[in-house]
C-alpha cells in the first residue's frame, strides 16, 4: 500500500469513527436524556446558559458527527467540535482528573485531539468535500 493510500485510509477511518462517536453522543442528548434532561444536567455542571447550550451542543454533536462520517464541511465541523471539547474539558472535566470513570477528561481530550487533527489535515479523498470541491479547491482551503 502506498503512502497516499495509507493516508487516505487513515483519514477516512478517523473521520468515520470520530463522526460515529460524536453522532452517538448527540443522539443520546436528544433521545435518551432528552433536551430538557440535558439542559438540567448542563445546569448542574455549571455550564453557562445551559438552556441554550444544551440543544446547540446536542445538535452540533449529532449533525456534526453525521457530517464527519460523510466528509461534509469537514474542517469547519471538526473545528467546531474541537471547541466543543475544549469547553467540556475546561467547564466540566478537568477538575475530575484524567480518568473517565471519575468524570475525568481522557475521552474529551481524545475526541478533541482527533477533531483538531481532522480540522488540520482535512477529510481526505473519500469524502463529499472532495466530490463537491475537488482536489484543487480543497488544497486551497488547506
Amino acid at each position: 500500500m502506498t503512502n497516499s493510500a495509507l493516508t487516505t485510509t487513515a483519514r477516512t477511518v478517523l473521520r468515520v469513527v470520530l463522526g460515529f462517536l460524536f453522532a452517538a453522543h448527540g443522539w443520546q442528548k436528544f433521545n435518551e436524556w432528552t433536551v430538557a434532561g440535558t439542559q438540567a444536567a448542563f445546569g448542574q455542571m455549571g455550564i453557562p446558559a445551559a438552556d441554550i447550550a444544551a440543544p446547540i451542543v446536542a445538535g452540533l454533536e449529532l449533525g456534526g458527527g453525521i457530517a464527519l462520517i460523510l466528509g461534509v464541511l469537514t474542517r469547519v465541523v471538526a473545528a467546531l467540535l474541537t471547541l466543543n471539547m475544549i469547553g467540556a474539558l475546561v467547564l466540566v472535566h478537568i477538575s475530575a482528573g484524567v480518568f473517565v470513570e471519575a468524570g475525568g477528561y481522557e475521552l474529551v481530550l481524545l475526541l478533541g485531539a482527533a477533531a483538531l487533527t481532522l480540522a488540520l489535515v482535512g477529510p481526505g479523498r473519500i469524502s463529499v468535500d472532495r466530490a463537491l470541491f475537488g482536489k484543487t479547491k480543497l488544497a486551497a482551503m488547506a
